[in-house]
Protein backbone atom coordinates (compact mmCIF):
# COMPACT_ATOMS: atom_id res chain seq x y z
CA UNK A 1 0.00 0.00 0.00
CA UNK A 2 1.50 3.39 -0.98
CA UNK A 3 2.46 5.70 1.92
CA UNK A 4 -0.06 8.39 0.91
CA UNK A 5 -2.88 5.85 0.75
CA UNK A 6 -1.84 4.42 4.12
CA UNK A 7 -1.84 7.92 5.70
CA UNK A 8 -5.25 8.73 4.24
CA UNK A 9 -6.65 5.50 5.63
CA UNK A 10 -5.26 6.32 9.10
CA UNK A 11 -6.69 9.85 8.86
CA UNK A 12 -10.11 8.48 7.97
CA UNK A 13 -10.01 5.92 10.78
CA UNK A 14 -9.00 8.52 13.37
CA UNK A 15 -11.81 10.98 12.61
CA UNK A 16 -13.63 11.53 15.89
CA UNK A 17 -17.16 12.68 16.60
CA UNK A 18 -18.18 13.61 20.13
CA UNK A 19 -21.69 14.63 21.15
CA UNK A 20 -22.60 16.78 24.14
CA UNK A 21 -25.67 18.42 25.60
CA UNK A 22 -25.34 22.00 26.85
CA UNK A 23 -26.60 22.27 30.41
CA UNK A 24 -27.13 25.48 32.44
CA UNK A 25 -23.97 24.90 34.52
CA UNK A 26 -21.86 25.27 31.34
CA UNK A 27 -23.33 28.60 30.29
CA UNK A 28 -22.63 32.26 30.95
CA UNK A 29 -24.99 35.05 32.05
CA UNK A 30 -26.38 35.16 28.48
CA UNK A 31 -27.42 31.48 28.85
CA UNK A 32 -25.00 30.45 26.08
CA UNK A 33 -22.08 28.03 26.26
CA UNK A 34 -18.97 29.51 27.90
CA UNK A 35 -16.19 29.97 25.35
CA UNK A 36 -13.73 28.24 27.68
CA UNK A 37 -15.95 25.17 27.93
CA UNK A 38 -16.23 25.05 24.13
CA UNK A 39 -12.43 25.27 23.82
CA UNK A 40 -12.00 22.46 26.36
CA UNK A 41 -14.41 20.25 24.44
CA UNK A 42 -12.64 21.05 21.16
CA UNK A 43 -9.20 20.27 22.60
CA UNK A 44 -10.51 16.99 24.01
CA UNK A 45 -12.00 15.90 20.66
CA UNK A 46 -8.79 16.94 18.86
CA UNK A 47 -6.69 15.02 21.41
CA UNK A 48 -8.75 11.87 20.84
CA UNK A 49 -8.35 12.14 17.04
CA UNK A 50 -4.60 12.78 17.37
CA UNK A 51 -4.19 9.82 19.72
CA UNK A 52 -6.21 7.54 17.46
CA UNK A 53 -4.03 8.59 14.52
CA UNK A 54 -0.64 8.24 16.22
CA UNK A 55 -1.42 5.60 18.88
CA UNK A 56 1.19 7.45 20.95
CA UNK A 57 1.10 9.82 23.92
CA UNK A 58 0.45 13.28 22.48
CA UNK A 59 0.18 16.76 23.97
CA UNK A 60 -1.40 19.94 22.65
CA UNK A 61 1.25 22.50 21.71
CA UNK A 62 -0.97 25.18 20.20
CA UNK A 63 -4.40 26.13 19.00
CA UNK A 64 -4.86 28.21 15.91
CA UNK A 65 -7.49 30.89 15.47
CA UNK A 66 -10.81 29.63 16.80
CA UNK A 67 -13.81 31.23 15.11
CA UNK A 68 -16.94 31.59 17.22
CA UNK A 69 -19.53 31.91 14.46
CA UNK A 70 -22.75 31.71 16.48
CA UNK A 71 -23.68 31.32 20.17
CA UNK A 72 -24.73 27.93 21.51
CA UNK A 73 -27.69 28.30 23.87
CA UNK A 74 -28.40 26.13 26.89
CA UNK A 75 -30.48 23.13 25.88
CA UNK A 76 -28.64 22.65 22.58
CA UNK A 77 -27.02 19.48 21.37
CA UNK A 78 -23.43 19.86 20.18
CA UNK A 79 -21.47 17.70 17.74
CA UNK A 80 -17.68 18.05 17.69
CA UNK A 81 -16.10 16.67 14.52
CA UNK A 82 -12.29 16.31 14.76
CA UNK A 83 -10.13 15.30 11.81
CA UNK A 84 -6.37 15.16 11.22
CA UNK A 85 -5.62 17.68 8.45
CA UNK A 86 -1.81 17.83 8.43
CA UNK A 87 0.85 15.30 9.32
CA UNK A 88 4.45 16.40 9.77
CA UNK A 89 7.49 14.50 10.90
CA UNK A 90 7.05 15.20 14.61
CA UNK A 91 3.71 17.02 14.76
CA UNK A 92 0.19 16.90 13.43
CA UNK A 93 -2.72 19.30 13.14
CA UNK A 94 -6.34 18.49 13.89
CA UNK A 95 -9.27 20.56 12.65
CA UNK A 96 -12.39 20.68 14.82
CA UNK A 97 -15.82 21.79 13.66
CA UNK A 98 -18.51 22.30 16.29
CA UNK A 99 -22.12 22.07 15.18
CA UNK A 100 -25.04 23.36 17.21
CA UNK A 101 -28.27 21.42 16.95
CA UNK A 102 -31.61 22.51 18.31
CA UNK A 103 -32.77 19.69 20.56
CA UNK A 104 -36.32 19.66 19.20
CA UNK A 105 -35.85 20.40 15.49
CA UNK A 106 -33.59 19.44 12.60
CA UNK A 107 -31.75 22.78 12.69
CA UNK A 108 -27.97 22.22 12.57
CA UNK A 109 -25.48 25.10 12.32
CA UNK A 110 -21.69 25.30 12.26
CA UNK A 111 -21.02 27.27 15.45
CA UNK A 112 -17.22 27.08 15.91
CA UNK A 113 -14.14 26.06 14.01
CA UNK A 114 -10.54 25.75 15.13
CA UNK A 115 -7.27 23.88 14.67
CA UNK A 116 -5.05 22.26 17.28
CA UNK A 117 -1.43 21.13 16.92
CA UNK A 118 0.03 18.14 18.74
CA UNK A 119 3.42 16.53 19.23
CA UNK A 120 4.25 13.18 20.74
CA UNK A 121 5.19 13.48 24.38
CA UNK A 122 8.65 12.06 23.75
CA UNK A 123 9.11 14.15 20.55
CA UNK A 124 9.33 11.06 18.31
CA UNK A 125 7.86 10.81 14.82
CA UNK A 126 4.07 10.88 14.69
CA UNK A 127 3.75 8.13 12.07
Amino acid sequence: MPLESHLQERINQSQTKVFKAVFPGETNHYDTLFGGVALQWMDEAAFIAATRFTRKKVVTVSSDKVNFKTPIPSGSLVELDAKVVRVGTTSLEVSVDVYREDMYSDERILALHGKFSFVTQDKTAVT
